[in-house]
């Protein structure tokens, strides 16, 4: 059976989606009995705006979702929020939407090191596969702002006894400087942006 499941950037025309978006995350949030960062409608909708979000979608029927948050001046880009609707699982779409994610990330910010926090073994194996490696909490973005969409999460009482060291998400990271074959000193990279931003 051919799939005709559409994966795009999400735009403001989007909008009509947002609130099956929600109500997706927050059943299958309930279905795992793990938390979640609760976002708003405004907050979604924002995303779209800024082609900041990725949408799948069965002609005019919601498929799946996620989006891109960049944290610390952009120096850390996550990619969260990955939700398929039940009636599309199982069907390879998280890789695609996960995939659709990424690249969207890897080419608005190059250098920024893009990183995850989940429970999911499914979301662990796609992370891999990228490139991410588990990392230590200490090891991803130290931006209050972030952490703080974690309240919302039923385990966040492990996350605060034991100081936002561990909880029962991992960490995972990808560093696009591991990539490289070559080292460019941080005064290098200071004179090019330089350069970039007098042309």
């Amino acid at each position: 059976m051919k799939d005709n499941i559409e994966v795009v950037v999400a735009d403001e025309s989007h909008e009509k989606y947002v609130d099956t978006i929600l109500e997706t995350i927050s059943e299958a949030a309930k279905v795992r009995g793990t938390g979640i960062a609760k976002r708003t409608h405004e907050y979604l909708l924002n995303k779209m705006r800024e082609a900041k979000a990725v949408i799948a979608l069965d002609g005019d029927t919601f498929a799946g979702f996620s989006y891109i948050e960049t944290w610390q001046d952009k120096k850390y880009v996550t990619t969260s929020g990955l939700i398929v609707h039940p009636d599309y699982r199982g069907r390879g779409l998280a890789k695609r939407i996960k995939d659709m994610t990424f690249t969207l990330a890897r080419i608005r910010w190059p250098h920024a090191k893009i990183f995850s926090l989940t429970s999911g073994a499914a979301v662990m194996a796609m992370n891999t596969q990228l490139g991410y490696k588990p990392v230590t909490f200490a090891d991803l973005t130290q931006d209050e702002a972030f952490w703080k969409g974690c309240e919302g999460c039923v385990n966040v009482d492990i996350l605060h006894r034991t100081g936002r060291r561990y909880c029962i998400c991992t960490g995972m990271l990808y560093d696009p400087e591991e990539y490289l074959p070559a080292k460019i000193s941080d005064d290098v990279l200071k004179r090019i942006k330089e350069i970039e931003n007098n042309k």
